[in-house]
């Protein structure tokens, strides 16, 4: 059974309620999507503020009410949907009128946000640092009503509205400012925030002097960020607000990326400064949605279990590998991995086992679980597969971590019924023409079967009888793709073997060599013929090549 997300027993809405009340010092954190909002709470925020001037931003519009008051909704309820803890959206005026600001209220409480903040400024506001003492103020009396209709709109009775007061940004005084906040205050309001543009916090600390405790005080530093925190703690402000500083990191972090990428021309340099995708992944609740899958999706063919052999490093690869195994080498813009996974689920084998050793932390490909070979330098690829003895259990496919495979291969090995079945390339067995000596000698795991593949004809009953290394060998009539499908008794007779294999033995042996002794053991090892339709990446060719295999 697929556990739901947990979610905390108080309401986003008595949280940050409760933050105005509390004898300490809260902060919310700026975020303007669903991703950032994710990562303030990770951080350990306990709340945010949802900033017009960043949402704005992420939009690529100004801070003038150019994204309609429904585009921040849907955002908003992006970064609702994707955190527990409260949300504080700035506002900004309530988009219009009174009516405007109660109908904003209804549908955040709708969405699941915390509470709104609303300046006293004109509709479409201005960003209050720019041309700030040339802004107009909106009446106070009309933004008192406001107030109160958006108070009485609400259904919850813990849904916050903050009051802006902008008098000091916008050059009116302190007189004006307390007016303003006391009217507010009369209105309804949980609690003001007032702001300052001012690079010390002389003003806001005269306004919560003469304030007093008559409603909480929320502020944001922005300008005056060099202020110790402490001097708001003791002042007894409520809430500090980190306003815009995700945007702008990222913004920063974009800049230098493009850049970088721009002159290179190449991802060299900055792959290992970027977050992995398996972070992203994680943010976007990757693992929930793979267990969902498993738990409501039809579990497919007889054969659900996929399990690849990742551990090598590829040195022939050179410095593609220098610090990460061939398995993660870039193909056509995503790890060859990836491409292997991809193939597996399109075909239903939905679980999924990788096998790790060089660079184990570089395989960060999601949808899949892992064991690790750590001696990986030092033993053969039984000894990977014996890794992964635990998922050897049931019906099962084993493949490489460096043969791409497209779904016809796969389905024809899904269809074949037996203990033991591999797929062989029939095609491999006749170099062309002009092939160069060095060429048709090739090395290769050629496969010696019963019957050579009939170009008229899927010939049925067809058998491995020897897997072979010398490409001269009389009888090979074509090259095992690197894919070996085996039933719920087969998975368990190569189970048992494993068990029986010296150390010496897992230090050279090879999954031919599994087949190999299959056969001599008088076992079945059925065999599916195939035309093409996969590709083993041993070098910097195949790499090319492997852009337009997909």
């Amino acid at each position: 059974m697929v556990q739901p997300l947990a979610k905390p027993t108080t309401k986003k809405t008595t949280r940050l309620k409760a933050m105005l009340g509390a004898p300490s010092l809260s902060f919310l954190m700026e975020a303007h999507n669903g991703l950032s909002a994710k990562i303030a709470e990770e951080a350990g925020f306990e709340g945010i503020w949802g900033s017009g001037l960043s949402i704005s931003a992420a939009l690529g519009v100004r801070d003038n009410n150019e994204a309609s008051w429904t585009q921040v909704l849907e955002v908003v309820e992006f970064m609702a949907d994707a955190t527990s803890v409260p949300i504080l959206l700035d506002g900004d005026t309530g988009y219009g009128n009174f009516n405007s600001a109660r109908r904003l209220v209804m549908k955040l409480e709708q969405r699941g946000v915390a509470g709104v903040c609303m300046e006293d400024k004109i509709f479409p506001k201005t960003n209050s640092f720019l041309r700030s003492t040339a802004q107009p103020l909106a009446d106070m009396e009309e933004f008192a009503g406001k107030i109160r209709a958006a108070k009485e709109a609400q259904r919850d009775d813990a849904f916050v509205v903050v009051a802006r007061v902008e008098a000091l940004i916008a050059g009116h005084g302190m007189v004006e400012a307390l007016k303003r906040g006391e009217a507010y205050r009369k209105a309804g309001a949980d609690a003001v925030l007032i702001h300052s543009r001012e690079r010390h916090p002389d003003e806001i600390l005269q306004f919560k002097k003469e304030w007093g405790d008559r409603l909480p005080l929320v502020i944001v530093p922005t300008k005056y960020y060099t202020t110790p925190t402490d001097v708001f703690r003791e002042a007894g402000f409520k809430i500090v607000i980190w306003a815009n500083h995700l945007m702008r990191s990222a913004l920063t972090a974009m800049q230098a990326t493009a850049k970088q990428i721009f002159t290179a021309q190449t991802l060299i340099g900055v792959e290992e400064k970027v977050a992995p995708l398996a972070e992203v992944f994680r943010l976007q609740g990757e693992s929930e949605l793979e267990q969902a899958e498993k738990a409501y999706l039809p579990k497919g063919g007889p054969v659900a279990r996929g399990i690849v052999l990742a551990a090598g490093r590829g040195d022939e690869l050179g410095e593609l590998t220098r610090d990460r195994p061939k398995a993660m080498v870039p193909i056509a813009g995503k790890p060859l991995l990836e491409h292997i996974l991809d193939a597996y689920r399109s075909a239903n084998v939905r679980e999924l086992v990788v096998v790790r050793g060089f660079a184990k932390s570089a395989v960060d490909v999601q949808g899949a679980s892992f064991v690790d070979n750590d001696n990986y330098a030092s033993t053969g690829e039984l000894a990977s597969l014996a890794c992964a003895k635990a998922s050897l259990d049931g019906p099962c496919i084993v493949s490489y971590g460096d043969v791409l495979f497209k779904r016809y291969v796969l389905d024809e090995l899904l269809e074949t019924e037996g203990d033991f079945v591999v797929a062989v390339d029939s095609i491999a067995a006749e170099p062309a023409a002009d092939a160069t000596p060095a060429k048709a000698a090739r090395k290769a795991d050629w496969a010696a079967c019963s019957e050579p593949h009939s170009r008229k004809t899927l010939l049925a009953n067809v058998l491995l009888k020897d897997m072979l290394t010398d490409p001269t060998s009389p009888g090979i009539t074509g090259e095992w793709t690197g894919l070996l499908k085996m039933s719920g008794n087969g998975a368990k007779a190569v189970r048992e073997l494993l068990g029986t294999l010296s150390e010496k033995e897992l230090a050279t042996a090879s999954v031919p060599d599994l087949l190999r002794r299959l056969v001599r053991e008088g076992r079945e090892v059925k065999v599916v013929y195939t035309r093409g339709g996969w590709l083993d990446v041993d070098t910097l060719g195949d790499v090319l090549r492997g852009s337009s295999f997909q």
